[in-house]
């Protein structure tokens, strides 16, 4: 189809569309893809390939599963751009399954296959998971657009007060969160626990309960998919909700004896998490160091250096006591210094995380900060990202190996000719296997030639296997397979 013949196509459908979905017009690129289909293969990504049993080569998917795939991309594509025009769900229908519109193919072909019934369910499950796509999601326009929602968010991470030791940690998390989504570009990005983990400098247990009981409620991060294999799980940040209650840092408040009925920190915080993202995964920071107290205290500081503990106390949404405590802990460090009521960052505090510093005559004579090894030594943490990092790699050795087990399983068994037919013969038991069949290294050896068979290993629950590009059945086709090879093998036996 030529570009004017695609264009015309499109301007004569512009106005059905808009009638379609009410007073909102969809974007050229919906209407193509209603019109048209995926003519880019914009959506074809992944959809006719997968990963073989090793879990490492790509190879081809059957026609018939691919062509679902793509077309069920296609038809979750027009549903967000129908839910985000405003539409409804009986728009959606119209547009699906009107016999011109090459979008709507794969649903009129469920609708042709197995009934109207089925193709009108399959439509509401769609339009429900677009629905609460395009509601908890923003629509990005252009990287530039991407950068100033990130930037926003941001914002809103830094202005927001954490309190207790929960909500500290829980900060560092999102910030991590937030690294890797400035470096996909978007708030859609990829990670693992083990790698978000490393990222704050807190075990992936911590890790778990922040994200339950802070970060899920609060609206700031989603995972859309979980992880597997080699493959990170899929998160999305979000600007979070308001709370609906204000926060207190102590205990509540007693009206009999006319307690204190506001919180002791105030509604807004100011810190520069960009500083707090440099300094959370340095050991001297880990549980038992210096802690995320004074992480949000020397982050409240380097944004606003001379201040108070009363102020620092609104600043960092830090409770006071926890906040006196923290400043004479830093100052021990040689990391503060403060004049009279008034604190402020040591020279040289932040040296070696690339993070600027105003040089001010202080009139300060102490000596600059120790070096942060020096601190983390001395505080007894010294080595625990390392430690945390070797414990995380030898996590993902044994689960790789897991993975590779259960590879091996998806192979064929031995398979022979008997009058002019193959038969498949299961796979012997462990014990059953003559030591003379392979090597001590698993290689197996040819009876005839006495030479390694490329086609055929040991697998590690010591079981004949053989190696075939084609077979790449599931579990449930491998079970039926072994069914029919058990009933086949006994006939012939």
């Amino acid at each position: 189809m030529t570009d004017s013949t695609h264009h015309a196509l499109s301007q004569r459908n512009s106005t059905e569309f808009r009638g379609i979905v009410g007073h909102a017009q969809l974007p050229s690129a919906a209407t193509d893809l209603i019109l048209l289909g995926d003519l880019t293969g914009r959506y074809a990504t992944g959809s006719y390939s997968r990963l073989a049993a090793d879990g490492r080569t790509v190879i081809l998917r059957g026609d018939r599963q691919g062509a679902a795939e793509h077309g069920h991309r296609i038809t979750a594509a027009i549903a967000c751009h129908v839910a985000r025009a405003g539409g409804s769900i009986d728009q959606l229908t119209q547009l699906l399954l009107h016999p011109e519109h090459e979008g709507g193919r794969h649903t009129r072909s469920i609708a042709l296959r197995s009934g109207q019934t089925r193709a009108l369910d399959y439509i509401r499950r769609v339009w429900a998971n677009a629905s609460t796509a395009v509601s908890t999601t923003l629509a990005l326009g252009s990287r530039h657009h991407a950068y100033e929602v990130l930037a926003a968010l941001r914002d809103r991470i830094e202005t927001t007060p954490w309190r207790g030791e929960r909500g500290r940690t829980a900060l560092r998390v999102l910030r991590a969160h937030l690294n890797f989504a400035e470096t996909a570009g978007g708030p859609l990005h990829h990670a693992s626990e083990r790698q978000t983990a490393e990222e704050a400098g807190i075990s992936r247990t911590t890790l778990r309960t922040v994200y339950e009981t802070v970060l899920k409620p609060g609206g700031w991060l989603r995972r859309l998919r979980v992880g597997h294999g080699r493959e990170g799980s899929t998160w999305y940040l979000a600007l979070g909700r308001t709370p609906s209650r204000v926060w207190t840092t102590q205990c509540p408040p007693d009206p009999a004896l006319e307690e204190w009925t506001t919180p002791e920190t105030a509604t807004t915080a100011d810190i520069d998490s960009t500083v707090l993202a440099r300094l959370m995964g340095h050991d001297a920071f880990a549980h038992h160091g210096l802690g995320s107290a004074a992480l949000v205290i020397i982050s409240a500081l380097h944004v606003r250096r001379d201040q108070t503990a009363g102020e620092l106390v609104d600043s960092s949404s830090v409770s006071r006591a926890t906040t006196y405590r923290t400043l004479n802990h830093l100052a021990d460090h040689g990391l503060v210094q403060h004049t009279g009521e008034t604190w402020t960052l040591a020279p040289r505090a932040l040296e070696g995380f690339g993070i600027p510093l105003a040089d001010t005559d202080t009139g300060h004579t102490t000596a600059p900060a120790r070096g942060w090894d020096k601190v983390a030594e001395q505080l007894g943490t010294s080595g625990v990202a390392a430690q945390r990092k070797a414990l995380h790699t030898a996590e993902r050795a044994a689960y790789q190996e897991v993975l590779d087990r259960f590879a091996e399983h998806r192979s064929k068994a031995v398979v022979i000719v008997h009058d002019g037919r193959q038969v498949l013969v299961p796979a012997p038991r462990p014990d059953e296997i003559p030591p003379t069949w392979h090597t001590p290294n698993g290689r197996v050896l040819d009876p005839v030639t006495g030479r390694p068979a490329t086609d055929w290993r040991i697998a590690t629950d010591g079981r004949l296997i053989l190696i075939t590009p084609s077979d790449q059945r599931s579990y449930d086709e491998l079970a039926a397979a072994h069914a029919e090879a058990l009933r086949e093998w006994e006939s012939v036996a």
